[in-house]
């Protein structure tokens, strides 16, 4: 007896993920935006990642670190598009446990690599305009694969005890999710034992990437404003300060939402479960679907090596 209540106190077998609550019913013409939305995401970032990658003249610090962005994106996608669209395209809401730790860490790791990116995407246009004499000797082609390998590493060690953590609790037959995937603000409201621990390591994973990296963002910018002041002519204000443009909107696309998931699980208690969902999803793909159009349309070389990318295309057709 003992045995058979420690089994169900401890780990389930498998959680059960809802959707979107509420519209259960309609959850097969709910996977024709998401299939868009992915659609979207793998063709647009992959479309970047090409470009750069085939296109000499774009193996630059700003367009390297672009291609970090457009690389990790794909990843948070990739997290999410099995349960994604099993649950609206195939009614499969059922995920074993070891599964949704593993995507919660997936999800998680990518997500706090992008914000580490959109900090050195910062740095890099801190750079460009404040010393950029001294551009190329500074951000070199080994400093910034560097820079992109400790970033994957310090995202994956960070986020690596908190499966752990969750595998200790007990869940007592909680099992249900809120979301279409496994992430921890949703995990961490199951267990019935003492998450003391998993909330006090939480609140240091996130103060230490996304609120770390969010004032130092702010600080860059600031340090940037600074410098463009001293800039005698507006032209030149107006040219310098349009290299930025794109960057700005990938940090808003990135940090808008996920305030608002924040402010959602901290203080919603009594919120629909629909807006959790909504939220979930606009922190996890408006990002992506935004952040490859913008940069498509705003970016000249990006625009252009995409036009010539076509044209190659077309040509051989």
């Amino acid at each position: 007896m003992k045995n058979s209540n420690s089994s169900l106190e401890f780990l389930p077998t498998a959680f059960i993920l809802i959707g979107i609550p509420g519209l259960e019913a309609e959850h097969i013409w709910m996977s024709i935006p998401f299939i868009l939305m992915y659609i979207i995401i793998f063709l647009g970032n992959g479309t970047i990642l090409h470009v750069i990658r085939t296109d000499v003249s774009l193996h630059q610090p700003m367009y390297l670190f672009l291609a970090m962005l457009a690389l990790v994106e794909v990843g948070v996608s990739a997290s999410t598009l099995p349960t994604v669209l099993g649950i609206f395209l195939f009614g499969t809401t059922e995920i074993s446990f070891d599964a949704c730790l593993l995507q919660m860490f997936s999800i998680h790791s990518f997500s706090i690599m992008e914000s580490a990116v959109l900090l050195a995407m910062s740095m890099d246009r801190f750079v460009a305009i404040y010393s950029p004499l001294h551009y190329a000797a500074i951000l070199t082609l080994p400093r910034i694969f560097v820079t992109g390998a400790v970033i994957g590493l310090k995202s994956m060690m960070l986020m690596a005890p908190l499966p752990m953590l969750l595998r200790r609790l007990p869940f007592c037959g909680h099992n249900t999710l809120s979301h279409s995937y496994c992430l921890h603000p949703n995990l961490i409201h199951l267990p019935c034992g003492d998450i003391s621990i998993n909330n006090i390591y939480g609140l240091f994973i996130v103060t230490s990437t996304f609120g770390l990296d969010s004032l130092l963002i702010v600080v860059s910018y600031g340090l940037i404003l600074h410098t463009v002041l001293n800039i005698a002519t507006g032209e030149g204000r107006r040219k310098v300060l349009n290299t930025c443009g794109s960057h700005v909107c990938a940090v808003l696309a990135y940090y808008v939402p996920m305030i608002g998931l924040s402010m959602v699980h901290r203080f919603g208690h009594r919120v629909s479960p629909l807006l959790h969902a909504m939220m979930a999803n606009a922190y996890l793909f408006f990002p992506p679907v935004v952040n490859p159009i913008v940069y498509s349309i705003r970016t000249k070389e990006i625009r252009r090596g995409i036009v010539r990318m076509v044209s190659k295309n077309r040509s051989r057709v």
